[in-house]
């Protein structure tokens, strides 16, 4: 006498190929998922490094007018609109000086591919004598 129950192999055809399928598309589907998150972390890294950069830019042409602006009568000259910036794509500096001595700096630049989204960084300082 058997204890355990006779199997019915008609019932069992094509159980193993049914379960492999299931068992390759959820495979898939993680891969998938791993090459999303690798694109969106490479597009925040070079994200990243623009941001970086227009923030040293920023700052570096602060530091520039600070220590250049001897007897702070030429402050004025300072102001430029769209200059160029060579290690941003399509990067621009603008310098903004008013009556208050404040000094605004934004470096504006667009994303290689996103031709109408437009990033920009601003920093500011008040240049005043000793």
């Amino acid at each position: 006498m058997s204890v355990y129950p006779k199997s019915s192999p008609a019932k069992q055809k094509g159980v193993v190929l049914l379960e492999s399928l299931i068992a390759v598309l959820i495979f898939s589907l993680g891969v998938l998922a791993l090459a999303g998150l690798q694109s969106a972390m490479i597009k925040n890294t070079d994200d990243a490094k623009y941001r970086a950069e227009a923030a040293f830019i920023a700052q570096q042409k602060l530091g520039e007018i600070w220590v250049n602006s001897q007897g702070f009568a030429n402050l004025g000259s300072y102001a430029v609109v769209e200059e160029p910036v060579a290690k941003l794509p399509s990067g621009a500096t603008t310098v903004t000086v008013d009556a208050n001595r404040l000094v605004n700096v934004t470096v504006n630049w667009t994303l290689p591919g996103k031709n109408f989204v437009q990033h920009s960084y601003t920093a500011n300082a008040r240049i005043e004598g000793l």
